[in-house]
């Protein structure tokens, strides 16, 4: 073999002949019984194209097996007798999905997506086994440079050969990580963010529903390496630590606002709005009057996050609902607006006094003032030696009513300071979406308020990325998720799914000739993933690598505990006032 040759067949690699061909699938006669049982399903195999410069590779789909009736050779003592017996045939359906030519132009050794042409009938298949699929594999990375690089774990098939993915298309084009509860989906996650930090400028920003990816934060250990932050709860209002996050009532736009206050079913509804809207707009210009920011008063919005105090718009709202108009006599009679907001300042005042929603309407001092803005988008996005690229945001306080539009506010704001970046100052980053079926539900089972979410991911699933926003959808219920977000993935990291309406959605979110693959979803061992899309030229099956840190996502062992562990009833009375305070110690 010569040094630079990849695929170099010999006769034990050769399965049969090609007896059928469709638009994307190709049956192969197979010839080598003993060949026959060595395949399985994800298997791949060359067939000789249309030169012998030029293979079509293929994916095993389906190896079937049937018996069939022939006529055996005429026994040479007496011709007048024929014997027919039954004999096996196998047939292995093979699903194309790229061309490896041995030289195309100026270049050799070019594996390319799709099939220039069809394999004729009779043509030869070949296994790709032993070193021939070791040097294919590692011929999937040949063409990017080491910077560009994501190494994920190594090929099923093969444990020599790496599994590396193109780290500009995996992020560039959206990405989605899927698989059921302790499939391993959040060690992939904790995966991806262990390789990006080794990158000199990472920029990714997590949303931790749940706190597990707290460790990857954590100051005790040496092979942390986020920065962690949390959105303020119940205990933190009076904190001064600036891990904590305030997201005030004020960087809330006027949707986002009603959504969580206006109740659309009152008849005042429209009256309500209306008085909210021009007392919002005129706080906000008092704001810039105060400031003497004349340049921004005379194009800001009734949206635009500018401070303003939560009790002035409370009193003019009372003053609208109380105020008596004047009659004819000069006698008072009913107000225009008296008695029509009663109901929506009763819905806004339960808010700002329930503790829960302090982040939001209890902000501290410093979060009133102008610049405050300025100081938290720097913490969020920026990326120096004082504040790492990644960054573990914990939404595990927030309120479950409110949490879609608290992290539709969070990450619109971050989109549209990147809209408004001069273009040639951007740093791309990315949004993890932790559990994303919890705040970005299918548009026909979403609220008022969850709307507000879809409108503002969806928004980034379409044009975020002209802006260098990416989004990584992240869940275990993929068939919750809204279509429209997960149709703009491009590339598609899915570990085991067990249910039949997530592996459905998945089936549709693949080409038509990928489809085969998703029947060995539930089969996939924990840590096995399906890498597929435009990151990859071959979709396949891989084993992931173990991340050095490991989320606190683990599963609790009950028979064990139920045989070795008792309950702690001090624990559990502790609990009780811990609810009551909600916030953990």
């Amino acid at each position: 073999m010569k040094s630079d040759e990849i695929l170099v067949f010999e006769s034990t690699d050769r399965i049969g002949r090609v007896a059928s061909v469709d638009t994307s699938k190709v049956l192969i006669d197979a010839e080598d019984q003993n060949l026959v049982t060595q395949i399985g399903i994800g298997n791949l195999v060359a067939i000789l194209g249309s030169t012998e410069h030029e293979y079509l590779v293929g994916i095993v789909e389906r190896v079937s097996r049937s018996l069939k009736e022939e006529l055996f050779d005429e026994d040479p003592e007496d011709a007048d007798i024929l014997e027919v017996g039954t004999v096996p045939s196998d047939l292995l359906r093979v699903v194309l999905i790229g061309t490896y030519r041995t030289v195309q132009g100026e270049n050799k050794h070019v594996f390319k997506r799709g099939a220039d042409s069809f394999p004729q009938i009779d043509r030869e298949g070949f296994l790709l086994q032993g070193g021939n699929l070791q040097r294919f594999m590692g011929l999937m990375a040949a063409g990017l440079e080491d910077h560009e690089k994501l190494k994920l774990g190594h090929f099923v098939l093969d444990a020599e050969a790496e599994a590396i993915a193109s780290g500009n298309k995996f992020f560039q084009r959206h990405a989605s990580v899927l698989g059921s509860t302790g499939s391993g989906k959040s060690w992939s996650v904790a995966l991806l963010l262990e390789k990006a930090s080794k990158l000199s400028n990472p920029n990714i920003i997590v949303l931790d529903m749940h706190g597990e990816y707290t460790p990857l934060a954590s100051k005790d250990s040496e092979d942390s390496f986020a920065q962690g932050y949390k959105i303020a709860g119940p205990g933190d209002l009076d904190s001064d630590d600036e891990s904590v996050i305030r997201l005030p009532y004020w960087l809330l736009n006027r949707d986002e606002m009603l959504s969580m206050i206006l109740d659309r079913s009152d008849q005042n509804a429209p009256n309500q709005a209306s008085r909210f809207t021009l007392h919002i707009r005129n706080l906000k210009e008092k704001t810039l009057t105060d400031n003497s920011k004349e340049k921004i008063k005379e194009t800001f919005t009734v949206d635009s996050p500018i401070p303003y105090e939560i009790q002035e718009l409370v009193d003019l709202l009372e003053g609208d609902d109380t105020k008596k108009g004047v009659g004819k006599n000069g006698n008072a009679v009913k107000g225009e607006w008296e008695g029509k907001l009663t109901r929506f300042l009763s819905r806004l005042e339960a808010k700002i006094e329930d503790r829960r929603y302090g982040f939001m309407f209890k902000p501290t001092e410093n979060a009133k003032k102008y610049d405050w803005l300025a100081d938290l988008a720097a913490k969020l996005m920026g990326t120096n030696n004082d504040n790492p690229g990644i960054k573990i945001i914990d939404f595990s306080e927030v309120p479950s009513d409110v949490l879609p539009v608290v992290t539709g506010t969070f990450s619109r704001l971050l989109y549209d300071l990147q809209f408004w970046l001069e273009p040639e100052k951007r740093s791309p980053f990315a949004l993890v979406c932790d559990e994303a079926h919890i705040y970005l539900p299918v548009k026909n089972d979403a609220d008022a308020v969850e709307k507000q979410a879809l409108a503002t991911f969806e928004r980034i699933a379409k044009e975020g990325r002209k802006y260098g926003v990416s989004l990584v959808v992240v869940s275990q219920r993929p068939s919750d998720v809204s279509r429209t977000i997960l149709s703009q993935c491009n590339n598609f990291l899915v570990l085991r799914l067990t249910n039949d309406a997530d592996q459905s959605v998945v089936r549709k979110l693949m080409p038509d000739s990928m489809v085969g693959l998703t029947d060995m979803l539930p089969l996939l061992d924990t840590g096995e993933a399906l890498l597929l899309g435009d990151a990859v030229l071959l979709p396949t099956r891989i084993k992931l690598d173990k991340p050095k840190v490991a989320p606190d996502s683990s599963t609790l062992n009950f028979w064990s505990d139920w045989s070795n562990q008792e309950s702690d009833e001090k624990a559990i009375r502790q609990a009780v006032e811990t609810l009551r305070r909600q916030t953990r110690i």
